[in-house]
């Protein structure tokens, strides 16, 4: 049911920028520089695109400008987390250490019955 629901979301998502990008056919000019700052600088580079392609590349960049961003916001907690996952790691090392230390000169069945219990 949830997949139906996903498949009729993006299909509506789907005729929206459809209709967006029927609506936009036009060109427009985009230039790099301001024409007062590309006078100064004697350059300016322009393009020609349809309107709706600026528009969806507007918002790609937006969103990967956002993902980027909150991946390096969130750099501290994966950090952390690789800490206290070497932390674990070592203290499980030192568990196994001491059970073989506690367990030796043992008889081998006996000493896997107790570190089971």
């Amino acid at each position: 049911m949830i997949r139906y629901i996903r498949y009729a979301f993006l299909a509506a998502i789907a005729v929206c920028l459809v209709a967006v990008a029927a609506a936009n056919r036009d060109t427009v000019t985009l230039n790099l520089l301001p024409q007062d700052l590309a006078d100064v600088a004697a350059w300016n580079f322009s393009i020609q695109l349809p309107l709706f392609l600026v528009i969806f590349a507007s918002v790609i960049a937006g969103l990967l400008i956002g993902f980027f961003w909150e991946w390096m916001r969130e750099h501290k907690h994966r950090a952390e987390a690789t800490r206290h996952k070497k932390v674990a790691q070592n203290l499980n090392r030192e568990v196994e250490k001491l059970r073989g230390e506690k367990h030796a000169g043992k008889d081998e069945v006996l000493a896997l019955l107790e570190a089971k219990g």
